[in-house]
């Protein structure tokens, strides 16, 4: 993979599509229906998904391609591929609550490597440059031109004093008790991946997630949490969390930030 026309191109489409994602957005109304796992999908999701995907094929056309809105992607076997989620956080963009994000990265043997995450409700685009590092960009996010970046880099955690962050849509009795064996300064909630760049920031040290989650919805914030110091472990053993599994479903998982000393599941 040349990192540098990743980063070029990745940073690019996310733009654009967090363009066409506003469009719709600022609508008056919108459609919204339910796929066969009864999860919904708007105009947007897709609007989203054909621009960056034709963007992605056309760049890498040998690199394999895995998107959450094209289901006959979902059956290829693959430790190395480009991974989109093109609207991370519906369910936040139809209750029009601005917690969704553009995702996406690219995995190499099971590894996510480089990744883009862009809310354009928010105006935060965080991304991993073509060394490796992962930056924020600030001020206008413009596709034909990159603004002032700053590095980003986790916390040095307090463990008698965590700043949590948890799923604003799939918070349940299982992740509260989880939580509940650490000493929590404060708590913050979060939807899409914005929660693993708040981590990568070092606005929260801990983000747990008991729930269902794909590897699309996982891959690009895992990515920029990596080149910002941060790490993701399954949940059950606390082994890094990798991708290429069938079906492109994740196990429970837990990031952080390295300092957090880790509660048993």
């Amino acid at each position: 993979m040349d990192f540098d026309k990743f980063e070029e191109i990745s940073r690019r489409l996310a733009i654009q599509a967090g363009a066409e994602i506003m469009q719709v957005y600022g609508a008056d109304d919108f459609d919204v229906r339910s796929k066969s796992d009864s999860s919904p999908v708007t105009e947007a999701d897709e609007r989203a998904d054909a621009l960056i995907s034709a963007g992605l094929r056309a760049a890498f056309p040998d690199v394999p391609l895995v998107t959450e809105e094209q289901a006959a992607t979902h059956g290829q076997d693959v430790s190395t591929f480009l991974i989109v989620d093109p609207l991370d956080g519906t369910k936040e963009f139809v209750q029009r609550r601005g917690d969704f994000t553009v995702n996406i990265a690219y995995v190499e043997n099971g590894v996510p490597v480089r990744g883009v995450v862009y809310a354009p409700a928010k105006a935060r685009l965080f991304y991993t440059e073509a060394g490796g590092r992962s930056v924020e960009e600030t001020g206008e996010h413009a596709a034909d031109r990159k603004g002032e970046v700053r590095p980003i880099a986790v916390s040095a955690p307090d463990n008698a004093a965590l700043m949590v962050v948890a799923s604003k849509s799939h918070r349940d009795a299982a992740t509260d008790a989880y939580i509940g064996k650490y000493a929590v300064r404060d708590m913050t909630s979060a939807g899409s991946s914005l929660k693993f760049c708040l981590v990568a920031t070092g606005e929260a040290d801990l983000y747990p997630r008991l729930g269902r989650t794909m590897e699309w919805d996982t891959a690009a914030g895992h990515a920029v949490l990596a080149g910002a110091g941060g790490h993701v472990v399954r949940f059950d053993d606390h082994t890094p969390l990798t991708y290429g599994k069938g079906g492109f479903e994740n196990p429970f998982f837990i990031a952080h930030a390295p300092g957090v000393a880790l509660k048993p599941a």
